[in-house]
């Protein structure tokens, strides 16, 4: 069988497409394109973008107003996960969560750069094919604070759609 595809369109600025891995994180791809097929990620931000590191989007929509989603097991390794070895370098796909390992839900990051610090410490699941010059755009793009929370686009980088393409 092969892995499942998926496709990022983003306002104004293109798309990038990618591979997720269920034999790595197998919950968290389930769960994601979950949320793919119900159009959950439809209108929703990039609101941390940092560059050199990664761009988050996922779970705020224009106004920073956050939308829930049921948190999901981490499958990484310091949570007791150990088939999950993708590497953390640039274009692949990752989970964001707070300081609970179980906290996951909606939230991705997609690194900018490598940062094998993370390895096995979020839940990777997947990476970048093609659109590297969309993640480029959105990783240059200039940020300020918004109440807590620092590296916010200054211009909102809308997602409109994230679609299972195969």
């Amino acid at each position: 069988m092969n892995n499942p595809k998926i496709r990022f369109t983003i306002k104004g600025l293109g798309k990038m497409e990618a591979e997720l891995y269920p034999e790595k994180a197998p919950k968290t791809v389930e769960n994601f394109l979950k949320l793919c097929n119900e159009g959950f990620f439809e209108g929703l931000i990039f609101h941390r973008v940092i560059q050199g590191f990664m761009i988050q989007g996922g779970g705020f929509d224009t106004s920073m107003k956050q939308k829930p989603a049921k948190p999901i097991v981490g499958e990484f390794k310091a949570n007791g996960f150990a088939q999950n070895d993708l590497h953390h370098d640039r274009g692949v796909l990752s989970m964001a969560r707070t300081n609970d390992p179980n906290s996951a839900s909606s939230q991705f990051f997609i690194m900018h750069a490598e940062a094998g610090y993370l390895d096995g410490q979020y839940a990777a699941f997947g990476e970048l094919t093609c659109g590297f010059d969309v993640l480029d755009a959105i990783a240059n793009t200039r940020t300020h604070s918004v109440g807590w929370y620092d590296d916010v686009p200054k211009e909102a980088i809308v997602i409109e759609k994230v679609e299972v393409i195969a």
